[in-house]
């Protein structure tokens, strides 16, 4: 198997996904007169605790677009998530790399349990003096989190280009070993390069790798080999091999696309909910954007070969239709980034307009 990118058959695609999104209703926002979360609580990660607690990490939005980390235990009543308690804080931006001179801070977690490494492996934004870059921060017990710093990804010489040089988001970890390169046992890192250069230049025509299919932004895949990282969890920051996966198909996600949670092995392979973009970037794209939509979808991956996508969502899961996710800081925004299982059925959390914290149900179809 290659390390370059390479074009996707979509010939070998089916749009059969058999799963839906149903709506159960907000789970946090907000608190009045809290400066942390002024501008909103968004986008959180999720995991479970030794004592059986599901944990949601969400991101508080201070003034300025000043992001932290929070932890807040789930409340569930009769089998439905229906709020939290707020219990402090996971990450501040304490380091040189977190702060940036006009927006900054930690953003948008995932998190995903390696039972395998004997941890709990967040992957978040770490939005510092270059722009956003994805980083690392592993837990035992989700409660002390030690950072392992940013990612920072091989140089594969087929890709006649280095991932460094570009802003990444939406970064996640597969939960468990896969069948990376050439078949080798591997942990693998889902994450969305892209294409721009604004921190450091303002170039028009970036250096985007060879043989790239699509340069609107996309998912890629990376993979760490299994050995490495379970002698030393470090070797997670260091990713290689990388491969595009899948980018913009249908009319939904023209704009863009990026992974949501830690993918779910399903029968057919691995689950891996999305979110696609349509638009219009205006002026700086760091920056909150209130002509774009974005919207919830799904796709499948091989079993055994994680790279490939053998099955997509031709229409949304979930879009923006409630006026608590069309209205807000971003209007016009379902984002999902935690899934958990609860009682047996499946929960998604997504950020709502970028103001609230929203749960779906995920079910699968007939």
């Amino acid at each position: 198997m290659s390390a370059t990118a390479r074009p996707c058959d979509k010939r070998l695609i089916s749009t059969r996904v058999p799963y839906r999104m149903t709506r159960m209703g907000i789970i946090m926002e907000p608190e009045v007169g809290n400066p942390r979360e002024e501008e909103g609580v968004l986008n959180p990660a999720c995991g479970r605790d030794s004592e059986g607690n599901v944990i949601l990490f969400p991101r508080l939005v201070a003034r300025g677009d000043w992001s932290t980390i929070g932890t807040a235990r789930l409340i569930v009543t009769d089998g439905i998530p229906v709020g939290v308690q707020r219990t402090g804080l996971a990450l501040e931006p304490e380091r040189g790399w977190e702060h940036g001179e006009h927006h900054g801070g930690v953003e948008d977690p995932r998190i995903s349990w390696i039972e395998s490494l004997g941890v709990h492996v967040m992957t978040y934004v770490a939005f510092g003096p270059t722009g956003p870059r994805p980083a690392l921060a592993v837990s035992s017990d989700l409660r002390t989190w030690r950072r392992l710093g940013p990612i920072l990804f091989d140089y594969v010489d087929e890709l006649d280009s280095d991932l460094n040089l570009f802003p990444n988001k939406d970064a996640v970890f597969f939960p468990g070993v896969v069948p990376g390169p050439h078949g080798q046992p591997s942990y693998a890192l889902l994450h969305r390069p892209m294409w721009e250069m604004s921190f450091v230049r303002g170039d028009p025509t970036p250096p985007i790798p060879a043989g790239l299919p699509d340069d609107r932004a996309g998912i890629w895949i990376s993979y760490i080999p299994a050995d490495a990282a379970q002698a030393d969890v470090r070797a997670l920051t260091r990713p290689g091999a990388h491969r595009w996966l899948a980018g913009p198909e249908f009319s939904w996600e023209e704009l863009k696309i990026g992974a949501g949670p830690a993918p779910i092995r399903i029968e057919e392979g691995w689950l891996l909910i999305h979110h696609g973009v349509t638009g219009k970037i205006e002026g700086d794209s760091f920056q909150p954007q209130q002509a774009v939509r974005y919207c919830a979808g799904a796709m499948i991956l091989d079993a055994e070969d994680p790279s490939k996508v053998v099955a997509r969502t031709s229409s949304p899961l979930l879009a923006p239709e409630t006026s608590n996710e069309t209205d807000g800081t971003v209007a016009n925004v379902v984002f999902p980034t935690a899934v958990e299982n609860i009682g047996g059925q499946d929960f998604v959390f997504y950020g709502m307009a970028d103001s609230r914290i929203g749960v779906a149900r995920l079910d699968r179809l007939p």
